[in-house]
C-alpha cells in the first residue's frame, strides 16, 4: 500500500501545498481541512468533513504546518489508556461456519524485484492474493484470478472525505470474478478515529461473504498531517475504529501495518485481532518476530496479466483447507 516511485515527487508536491500557512487566531472555531492525504490510493478532490460531532472533546496538537490533530474523546483514564487498548471486546456470534470450496488458483505472478526469502517463500504458501486501489487503472479481474489472485483487498476510503474512485468498480470486478473480496481504509492521524469509522461504514456496504474489512496503520511522511501520535494515543485510537467496525459488519476487523509503524507501536498490542503484515525484503517471522499473522504481503512490485503496471503480492497463512475453514468462520 504504497506509493508509485513514479509519482512520489507528484505526491509531495501535493502534500506540502495542502500544509502552507500558519494557523489563524480562530483556531479554535474554525473548521478543519480536509485530510488530503497522499497514499497509493487517493483522490483529490475538494470535499467537506462530514458533520462533526459536537460533543466530542478535542485537543489541539499542532505541527509545523498548522495542521490541527483531533485527539479521541476519553474512554478511560489516562494511566489505563494503553491497557485497554490492547482489551479486544468478545467476539460477535459469527454466521454458520460453513462456505463452499471453489478452486484455488495456483500463482503465476511474476515480480519486479524478485527476493530471496530464505527456506520459506511466499511459494510455499498455497493462496495467493492482491490488493488494489487506483494506481492499477482498469483491472481484468477473471485474469487476475487465473493468475493467481484468490483474494482482494480493494483501498475504499481515507480520513474522512475520501474515496478511491476505483472502489466500486473494482468491489464489482472482484466479485464478479468470484474473488473473495474485502475492503480497507488508510487512517488519517490528525482526524477522529470515531469519524473515519463512520466513513468507511458509510462507503463500504455490508455483503454476506465479504472478507473482514482492514484498518491501514502506517507512517505516512509525505502526508498533510504532521503530528505524530504517542503509542498510547494511536492504541487508543485504533480501538475506537476497530471496534465501531466490528459491531457494524459482525465481524472482526483485520490490522494491516508496515515494520517500522509496528516497532513505534503494536509491540505485544491487540492480541486477539488478526493482523495482515508488510514484509518485502525478510520473511514476517523475522520482521515481527512472536506475532501471528493471517495475511503476508511479501511484494509491491508484482506482476501479472490483467493488471498494466506493478500490483501488491500477498498470501495466506495457511493450506487450501486452512484457508476454506477461515473464510467459512469470518465470512460465511
Amino acid at each position: 500500500m504504497r506509493i508509485p516511485a513514479f509519482l512520489r515527487p507528484v505526491a509531495l508536491t501535493l502534500a506540502l501545498a495542502g500544509c502552507t500557512g500558519g494557523a489563524s487566531i480562530d483556531t479554535a472555531l474554525r473548521i478543519d481541512p480536509p485530510s488530503r492525504e497522499v497514499t497509493s490510493s487517493i483522490v483529490r478532490p475538494d470535499a467537506s468533513v462530514p458533520g462533526a460531532a459536537t460533543a466530542e472533546v478535542e485537543t489541539d496538537h499542532m505541527s509545523d504546518a498548522g495542521m490541527t490533530a483531533i485527539a479521541e474523546p476519553d474512554r478511560v483514564s489516562a494511566p489505563a489508556l494503553e491497557q485497554v487498548a490492547m482489551i479486544t471486546p468478545p467476539k460477535p456470534t459469527l454466521r454458520p461456519k460453513t462456505a463452499a470450496q471453489g478452486t484455488v488458483y495456483r500463482s503465476r505472478f511474476g515480480d519486479a524485484h524478485p527476493i530471496n526469502f530464505g527456506k520459506v517463500t511466499p511459494k510455499h504458501h498455497a493462496v495467493h492474493g492482491v490488493d488494489v486501489s487506483r494506481w492499477q487503472g482498469d483491472i481484468d479481474w477473471v485474469k487476475l484470478r487465473e493468475r493467481g489472485a484468490n483474494f482482494a483487498y480493494i483501498k475504499a476510503t481515507d480520513g474522512v472525505d475520501h474515496i478511491d474512485p476505483m472502489f466500486k468498480t473494482n468491489w464489482k470486478g472482484a466479485a464478479d470474478a468470484g474473488i473473495r473480496r474485502g475492503a480497507y481504509h488508510f487512517f488519517f492521524w490528525c482526524r477522529r478515529a470515531s469519524d473515519q469509522a463512520e466513513w468507511f461504514i458509510r462507503n463500504v456496504p455490508k455483503v454476506k461473504g465479504a472478507l473482514p474489512p482492514v484498518l491501514d496503520v502506517e507512517w505516512n511522511h509525505q502526508s498533510s498531517c504532521k503530528w505524530k501520535p504517542s503509542r498510547a494515543e494511536v492504541l487508543e485510537k485504533m480501538q475506537v475504529f476497530l471496534d465501531r467496525l466490528e459491531r457494524h459488519y459482525g465481524q472482526r476487523p483485520i490490522i494491516y501495518t508496515a515494520p517500522d509503524f509496528y516497532e513505534d507501536n503494536l509491540k505485544g498490542a491487540f492480541p486477539n485481532h488478526p493482523f495482515w503484515l508488510r514484509a518485502v525484503a525478510e520473511h514476517p517471522s523475522k520482521v515481527y518476530p512472536g506475532r501471528d499473522w493471517v495475511f503476508w504481503q511479501y511484494s509491491g512490485s508484482g506482476l501479472s496479466q490483467g493488471v498494466n503496471g506493478r500490483i501488491d503480492l500477498n498470501v495466506f497463512h495457511g493450506n487450501e483447507s486452512a484457508w476454506w475453514r477461515w473464510v467459512g468462520k469470518v465470512a460465511g
